[in-house]
């Protein structure tokens, strides 16, 4: 069964809601596609408004820079993945299936329950991977967590959280272990591909090994 979901973002992430207009929708469509292709640091909005045949004045009508154009992709993926754990989690009552299905989720190998036709999933899964973090290693980031930017990254830890409090209602540090836990799994994704010498994964064609790293580093920290 897949869902059609409208994600609610944070006004102060965007000028004009991108939702709101098929123009919206395309800015966020292309620019996903042009991240993804060109990377964070070379993608400008003069050349997505060229891909998209559009002006960049239409561009900054919906977004002040493309910072906030990236902490508005990652922040719609953190609430993406947030919904996806509370539809794989809903029926279940055991921590420890639970906790599978966080692990299963961060490396990618749950099927996509939730529809957004404007949204390419795989891209932007590759940009949170190799970009995700640059949206908060910042100067400003103070500023932007007062505006609660990244509310939707912190929903998604404390969610995962409270699974682990579950399984081990003694364990003190829970949300340390549910953001070390999606930075690991994408840092490792990405040395895989890039970095091999920095993982045990580096020939591995799927994600198993990385999944059973992951389950091993949770089981023996609760226990």
């Amino acid at each position: 069964m897949e869902l059609a979901v409208h994600i609610k973002m944070n006004p102060s992430l965007y000028v004009k809601d991108p939702e709101e207009s098929e123009l919206g929708k395309r800015i966020v469509q292309h620019s996903i596609d042009s991240i993804c292709e060109l990377g964070f640091e070379a993608f400008t909005f003069k050349k997505l408004a060229k891909g998209m045949n559009t002006t960049e004045a239409s561009v900054y009508r919906y977004f002040e820079n493309k910072h906030r154009l990236l902490t508005y992709i990652t922040s719609w993926f953190w609430t993406w993945m947030e919904y996806q754990l509370i539809f794989y989690t809903n029926n279940l009552d055991n921590p420890e299936k639970k906790i599978d299905v966080v692990v299963e989720l961060l490396v990618f190998n749950l099927k996509d329950q939730l529809l957004a036709a404007h949204i390419d999933k795989e891209k932007l899964q590759k940009i949170i991977i190799a970009e995700a973090n640059k949206s908060y290693f910042t100067h400003h980031i103070d500023e932007d967590n007062e505006a609660h930017m990244f509310k939707p990254y912190k929903d998604l830890c404390h969610r995962i959280s409270d699974i682990f409090k579950s399984y081990n209602p003694k364990y003190k540090y829970p949300h340390t272990l549910a953001s070390t836990l999606i930075e690991t799994a994408h840092h490792q994704m990405y040395f895989r591909e890039h970095l091999p010498s920095l993982t045990d994964f580096g020939n591995a064609k799927t994600n198993k090994g990385l999944v059973a790293f992951l389950k091993d580093i949770i089981n023996k920290t609760l226990r």
